[in-house]
């Protein structure tokens, strides 16, 4: 399973932080938001530590990191627009869990609103 936390309401030009835990050990986590009427667009990804991917509406603005102890993965937002405004969702590819993988798995989503 993953759960995601952390969205909320918040003024433009402020920040808010994302987590998503696994259940397990993940591999590549990745962050994607849809906006009403709007399809699902990739935001973030992680496959590594040393490895980040970002959406180029995004890039300088968020950033992506994970805590392997913590089987979870963080995505800072900062300097936040209206047009941010979208159900955060996370995905993980693959999660070790109890002695077998889980592929493709979804967190529940966590509404960020951006005010102007």
């Amino acid at each position: 399973q993953l759960q995601a936390s952390g969205g909320g309401l918040v003024q433009a030009g402020g920040s808010l932080r994302l987590s998503c835990t696994a259940s397990g050990r993940v591999n590549t986590i990745s962050w994607y938001r849809q906006a009403p009427g709007r399809e699902r667009e990739l935001v973030a990804s992680i496959p590594s530590s040393e490895t980040t991917r970002y959406a180029n509406s995004v890039k300088g603005r968020f950033t992506i990191s994970r805590d392997d102890a913590k089987n979870t993965v963080y995505l800072q937002l900062n300097r936040l627009e209206p047009e941010d405004t979208a159900v955060y969702y996370c995905n993980a590819d693959r999660v070790w869990y109890r002695g077998r993988n889980y592929y493709g798995l979804w967190g529940q989503g966590t509404q960020v609103t951006v005010s102007s």
